[in-house]
């Protein structure tokens, strides 16, 4: 069983300007996505958040294995000439987004390759719209925009020019993050910082009803 379009990512080409990136629109299947949907876990408010400090279950826990498997690092392999057969990986689940959220920026030197998966049921926001940038002072200087629904996928190679960013918006938007980054090292940091804000987060919600 496969949630995941691979046919699609084979044919969806690697497109170099500005920088390495593909964009595959209904990565996740159509006639999987809303069983997966169904199951995208609850969010203690915005921010990042590691999958376990969630509530994994079902069909999404099930897709994000198949993420974390040998069939998409290959095929990712393949796209970016790149060996990542020794590169560990690195989750992060966000249900919202603030208006502070989008600001431009490349990523940490940590990260190898960036791969983000969308999940809301549509988009009619002119905000949230993630943009490949050609610089990182001007957001609307860009070559492609990501549409953040219905499983489409975004996959860059982290440089130091690979600029991305969007425009305010405030409220849900359903995305997961994965990496592969340079070392066990970076996982265990940047997963202890956001298991700690995750924590915070729940317990405010707890105490205060936010």
């Amino acid at each position: 069983m496969t949630y995941l379009d691979y046919d699609a990512l084979d044919r969806s080409p690697l497109r170099r300007d500005p920088y390495d990136f593909l964009m595959v629109e209904n990565f996740i299947l159509p006639e999987r996505f809303g069983e997966v949907s169904r199951d995208f876990p609850e969010t203690p408010g915005p921010g990042s958040h590691p999958p376990s400090e969630l509530d994994m279950r079902g069909h999404f826990d099930a897709m994000m294995k198949e993420l974390d498997g040998p069939r998409f690092r290959d095929a990712i392999e393949t796209k970016f000439g790149v060996d990542l057969a020794e590169r560990p990986t690195m989750f992060t689940v966000r249900g919202h987004v603030r208006s502070k959220d989008g600001s431009i920026h490349t990523d940490t030197k940590t990260k190898i390759i960036t791969v983000l998966l969308y999940m809301n049921e549509g988009w009619e926001s002119d905000g949230g719209r993630l943009r490949i940038l050609r610089s990182g002072t001007d957001l609307e200087d860009y070559v492609a925009e990501v549409p953040p629904n219905g499983g489409t996928l975004l996959a860059f190679r982290r440089s130091e020019t690979s600029w991305h960013g969007h425009h305010s918006h405030e409220g849900p938007r359903r995305a997961i993050q994965m990496n592969w980054v340079t070392s066990q090292d970076v996982v265990e940091r940047e997963q202890g910082r956001h298991r700690l804000s995750t924590r915070v987060k729940k317990l405010t919600g707890a105490l205060f009803g936010t």
